[in-house]
């Protein structure tokens, strides 16, 4: 559950950001209009993907955790030593499961990577015409908020690439024991990180 639904709300806090900054939306819309459906999404969709593997008994065990696969051992009914037969589990849902959730990951990454890069050429847009004129403080007070907020979605979108980066790079470019298990270790950090940045902006007060 931990691992789809955090990356969920990564690409939300990502989707929230981009609607303040570049649409001008208040918090309070935001909350009305996209909060709740996205609740509703985010954890139908992460329950779902975490159910159907536990209904199909797709879960085993893998360095003091689980994780999805087909459990396997040596067949009872032959002399074959090197036979194995299929205890619990189904392959192809495990495969399928597997490939919606990497999936799911990659969209986000790319999703919070476009909505970091929009945010900064919008606030970029913004100071190099604020630099023009003139404009009265509240004016002033907005352009600071915005690049506060433009330093944390970058700071979100970091800790996104640092927890689940090696994740990526495993399933797309080289499937190696060592990226999994740099990700076994770097995977459980991002909400850590998250709470950093969370509290970052009253560390600097």
């Amino acid at each position: 559950f931990g691992g789809s639904g955090e990356v969920f709300y990564q690409g939300a806090i990502s989707l929230n950001i981009w609607l303040l900054i570049v649409f001008g939306w208040k918090q309070d819309k935001f909350a009305e209009k996209v909060e709740k459906p996205m609740h509703v999404i985010i954890i139908t969709l992460t329950f779902l993907l975490a159910g159907i593997p536990l209904a199909f008994q797709n879960y085993g065990p893998a360095c003091g955790g689980c994780r999805i696969t087909t459990i396997r051992a040596k067949c009872s009914d032959t002399d074959n030593e090197n036979m194995l037969c299929k205890l619990r589990g189904n392959e192809r849902v495990g495969a399928v499961v597997a490939k919606i959730r990497g999936s799911f990951l990659v969209l986000v990454l790319v999703f919070s990577t476009v909505t970091m890069v929009w945010v900064y050429l919008h606030v970029k847009r913004q100071e190099k015409k604020n630099k023009r004129y003139v404009f009265c403080g509240s004016v002033q007070d907005r352009q600071k908020e915005s690049e506060r907020i433009r330093k944390i979605l970058f700071l979100y979108t970091l800790s996104l690439y640092f927890a689940y980066g090696p994740l990526f790079v495993f399933v797309i470019v080289a499937p190696t024991q060592t990226l999994f298990s740099i990700f076994r270790i770097l995977g459980p950090t991002l909400g850590f990180f998250n709470m950093l940045v969370y509290f970052l902006p009253n560390c600097l007060k």
